[in-house]
């Protein structure tokens, strides 16, 4: 499960912080593992076409879901990006291991291989990049912690950065990658690369990852291209660079939620106007904003989320 679970490990000679990507975190979202896979390409070639070229600290490459990514669905029994509390993985680390659901032993793979690398590698710092897409079109967007460092890290990823989203949802990766819990300055970044099935999705991850390498000094600013920063510019053009979230609709179970078609992400929707519909009738957005990943696909419990922008 190692194998298959590991897209890559690189490592500098000089030490420094442990950069941790994840792509796969839902099975249905095949692009992060796609651009971890070609970056990792990109990092082994790099000294032969440039003799020059330094890296510092460490990164490590993980698929997600493996069980989910290999059906070609969100997940297999419970939604990976929502088990991510102390609670979840103490249970995990503690039950017996043919007790636990598909996502539990992923969540138990996870943690016992993030922790390991940490123990061995001793970071200072660590860093985590949760790549991610989503099934509405529209454009990319960060999102970010409440901590400094996070919104710093988003922002160098030239996309709009989404704060407070976490309090709209419970137990993701950003949710646990904090300081507290790895007891050393620890950030963690979501990047949405955009819809799902879009080749340039796979690009635009590539171009981010990157992007982060850079701001965390793990590689020189002038070994990285521009077109990556245009990449990424040219398709947040036109959108703000901070929003925070408005609200959060959750899907209760037997709910018959439907979106109305053809929301695109950052789409400025209006107060009162119909959303979507359950079996309690229409859904009204609450005020003025934008909406964000409207829900097209059969699995999840997030049906939209309502933004607005502050800066």
């Amino acid at each position: 499960m190692y194998t298959e679970r590991l897209i890559g490990k690189y490592s500098g000679q000089q030490k420094g912080p442990l950069l941790i990507c994840l792509g796969g975190m839902h099975g249905n979202e095949p692009a992060g593992v796609a651009a971890l896979e070609v970056l990792f390409s990109l990092l082994e070639r790099e000294p032969l076409s440039n003799p020059g070229f330094s890296f510092r600290g460490r990164i490590l490459g993980l698929r997600g879901n493996v069980r989910a990514l290999r059906n070609g669905t969100r997940f297999i029994d419970k939604d990976l990006n929502r088990l991510w509390t102390a609670e979840q993985i103490g249970r995990a680390k503690t039950a017996a291991p043919g007790s636990l659901l598909a996502e539990e032993l992923e969540l138990l793979e996870l943690i016992t291989l993030i922790e390991a690398e940490i123990a061995s590698y001793q970071p200072e710092r660590i860093v985590l990049l949760d790549l991610h897409t989503t099934t509405a079109s529209g454009g990319i967007f960060s999102i970010a912690t409440d901590e400094p460092e996070s919104v710093r890290i988003a922002v160098e990823l030239h996309a709009p950065v989404v704060k407070g989203m976490l309090n709209g949802i419970q137990g993701t990766t950003l949710h646990y990658f904090n300081s507290e819990t790895f007891g050393r300055p620890t950030s963690g970044i979501c990047f949405e690369s955009g819809q799902h099935s879009d080749p340039l999705s796979v690009n635009r991850a590539i171009a981010a990852t990157i992007n982060c390498m850079r701001t965390l000094g793990c590689v020189r600013p002038e070994d990285v291209e521009n077109r990556h920063d245009a990449l990424l510019i040219e398709y947040s053009r036109g959108l703000p660079k901070v929003l925070e979230l408005v609200m959060c609709h959750t899907i209760q179970p037997g709910d018959a939620f439907r979106m109305m078609p053809d929301y695109e992400n950052f789409q400025p929707v209006r107060k009162g106007e119909v959303l979507a519909h359950d079996r309690h009738g229409p859904i009204r957005a609450r005020e003025n904003g934008r909406i964000l990943m409207p829900l097209y696909q059969k699995q999840g419990d997030d049906g939209f989320f309502l933004i607005r922008p502050v800066l």
